[in-house]
């Protein structure tokens, strides 16, 4: 049995989730198209995505709808300049586990879900077990948040290897979906 899809709506206050079943929808080229568009420029019209995919905006919207319903479309997002907002500094930290043994991955992945300064964390292979971006409003809470996870012994961390990032040469604005091979669906 396939787990179902979370999809999350942010208000300005709440968010909510809503379970939703996973469902394939055949990706031709249009819903490739919108896909594409969609993940680089969250925010456009229906009007603007419609004329970009050659649908009417009635059709265009059925097509967003659906992929939405479908879980293909997670999330959507904007992007803030925090050099004009705030104080900050940004970090991928590397964590090694004692034991990497699935109940701990499992007890180290749940502990970082509650902290919102780690925003992303992936699971590695090689000798670094966990890799984390993470955006503290100085470089003193970088090493306050690592020293609680540190000294949380339930969470057989062996080694904690904050790296700063001093300066942005390429950011993530989407997948290179253009560039995969698209699954038969």
């Amino acid at each position: 049995m396939q787990k179902g899809l979370w999809y999350r709506t942010m208000g300005s206050i709440l968010t909510s989730e809503v379970k939703l079943e996973p469902k394939n929808i055949k990706l031709d080229a249009i819903y490739r198209k919108i896909l594409a568009i969609i993940q680089k420029r969250s925010n456009i019209t229906n009007q603007e995505l419609a004329e970009l995919v050659g649908l009417s905006p009635a059709a265009c919207s059925q097509r967003t709808n659906a992929l939405k319903e479908a879980g293909y479309l997670i999330g959507f997002h904007a992007e803030i300049d925090l050099k004009r907002v705030c104080e900050h500094v940004l970090a991928y930290v590397e964590f090694t586990l004692k034991n990497n043994d699935p109940v701990s991955r499992e007890r180290f992945s749940d502990a970082i879900q509650d902290i919102p300064e780690f925003m992303d964390c992936l699971r590695l292979s090689g000798d670094v077990d966990f890799i984390s971006f993470t955006c503290c409003s100085d470089i003193s809470e970088l090493n306050k948040l690592c020293d609680q996870l540190a000294s949380d012994t339930t969470l057989s961390i062996a080694r904690i290897n904050p790296r700063i990032i001093i300066d942005r040469a390429k950011w993530y604005f989407g997948y290179p979906i253009s560039k995969l091979k698209w699954l038969e669906s």
